[in-house]
């Protein structure tokens, strides 16, 4: 029988419930439409208070949620009535090993933390694109980032983490130790545990890059479109661009480009120059730190809005059979509604180092062409604006290779959770193909009671 006041004892951290102050601020989650009315929200301090929780919870009889960044809009991080781990108040540790070429980052930093942690010793590591997402969520999902054209994923760069599985036990996990579970943490998401401590590579990084927005008139669309035929198949690994369907603040259509360059503006610029000589409305790109380079797309993902998002693929043909004016035009008539703004992202990331790496080395697919982020953001929690939204995402997604990609792009209602015995279809079995056999051995041995689902939730075997 559960004994909260025994917890509550044991527990080292802070225990929230919602007769306490700042109970509203604890469910609180990036999207507004993201949060739910825990039971309790559990600030732990270490791996054991983890243990704790998990080891309540169950007892309880309380479902169970991780808060790491808390920034998907599918609802994982969030509860309704269960026990909330939250990594987010006391793990968000970022120490490095300067001789190694090793981060240790706590289950609860942001990607902010992490690079003004590691490039003040003029290092960096794969790291997400908006600066405020979460470490935890974006390592085991895989992990894009800028740095991915020369260093590969966020997966590819752990070398072992700290795992506190189902039944309370606190694991090490990496090619050495439980390296099944090492295996399955690498994109197979939070369904084997909650993780308190990634260690990462790290490499020596300039201080100092070129980067930044250029925005052009949909007019101008054939000329990137023309550019990017020629650049795509040579981008080199300091390179990466993301192109933005959109509106402007007057609701103006337009196509942003983010530039980025791991070196010199100088150098930047002259990679880019078919692209500049366009002749842009706007250009902000610049030489700037190497810290503010993943602050860049922090304008669509600003804190405390209702958000929709839904993944895609770019097309395995020439970038301009995704950038022509017949799509951008389907794409501003799809998204004219006032209701909500809606920008999709495509992200050129050259993926040679991505996919380089064997199938089946990790779950995580090796085949992917690149990805497209669809996100639709609104103020007002209205129902009948998230059904709006949900409508627009997925048509603007079937104008593209609509199938699954990217598990961190993907809303809850495309990764529904599978419950045991449920005759549905499996999410989770589509997204990792024929390395899904494997993961629910691997969920049977670690999580059988699949406490642990939320994401796309492995069945056991």
């Amino acid at each position: 029988m559960a004994d909260f006041n025994r917890f509550k004892t044991a527990f080292k951290g802070d225990l929230v419930t919602p007769t306490d102050d700042g109970y509203e601020a604890a469910i609180l989650r990036w999207a507004r439409n993201a949060s739910k009315r825990a039971s309790v929200v559990a600030y732990v301090k270490d791996a054991d208070d983890v243990a704790l929780a998990i080891t309540y919870a169950r007892s309880a009889g309380l479902d169970i949620a991780i808060h790491s960044g808390g920034h998907n809009p599918s609802g994982a991080s969030s509860t309704e009535g269960g026990l909330v781990i939250d990594l987010s108040r006391h793990i968000k540790h970022v120490n490095v090993d300067t001789e190694k070429k090793l981060a240790y980052v706590g289950g609860g930093a942001n990607w902010g933390m992490f690079d003004q942690g590691t490039v003040k010793h003029g290092l960096a590591g794969v790291a997400g694109t908006v600066h405020h997402t979460g470490v935890g969520g974006l390592v085991l999902g895989g992990g894009y980032g800028w740095l991915s054209a020369r260093h590969g994923l966020a997966i590819d760069n752990l070398v072992e983490a700290t795992v506190v599985t189902a039944n309370g036990s606190i694991l090490k996990a990496s090619d050495k130790e439980n390296p099944d579970l090492f295996w399955g943490i690498r994109g197979g998401g939070c369904n084997f545990g909650v993780v308190t401590e990634f260690v990462m590579k790290v490499y020596p990084q300039r201080t100092r890059i070129y980067g930044g927005v250029v925005i052009y008139s949909p007019n101008q669309l054939e000329g990137i479109a023309k550019f990017m035929d020629n650049w795509w198949p040579r981008a080199t690994e300091n390179e990466g661009i993301a192109i933005i369907f959109a509106r402007g603040p007057d609701g103006s259509p337009n196509v942003a480009c983010f530039v980025v360059y791991n070196g010199s503006e100088e150098e930047g610029r002259a990679a880019y120059k078919p692209l500049l000589d366009l002749g842009p409305i706007v250009d902000t790109s610049k030489e700037m730190d190497y810290a503010e380079l993943n602050v860049i797309t922090n304008p669509l993902a600003e804190r405390g809005l209702n958000y929709y998002f839904k993944g895609a693929l770019l097309s395995r043909d020439k970038p301009s059979s995704d950038l022509n004016i017949d799509k951008y035009n389907e794409i501003m008539e799809l998204t004219k509604d006032k209701g909500h703004k809606t920008a999709c992202v495509l992200e050129y990331i050259p993926q040679k180092h991505i996919n380089n790496v064997p199938e089946g080395v990790t779950p995580f697919r090796r085949d992917l062409p690149g990805n497209i982020i669809i996100n639709c953001q609104w103020k007002e929690n209205e129902p009948e604006t998230a059904v709006s939204a949900r409508q627009v995402a997925r048509g603007v997604a079937d104008l593209f290779i609509n199938e699954a990609g990217y598990g961190n792009y993907t809303s809850d209602v495309d990764a529904l959770p599978t419950q045991p015995g449920s005759p549905s279809l499996d999410k989770a079995q589509i997204l990792f193909r024929e390395n899904y056999p494997r993961l629910q051995a691997i969920k049977k041995k670690y999580d059988p009671d699949m406490i642990f689902n939320k994401w796309y939730n492995i069945t056991p075997a």
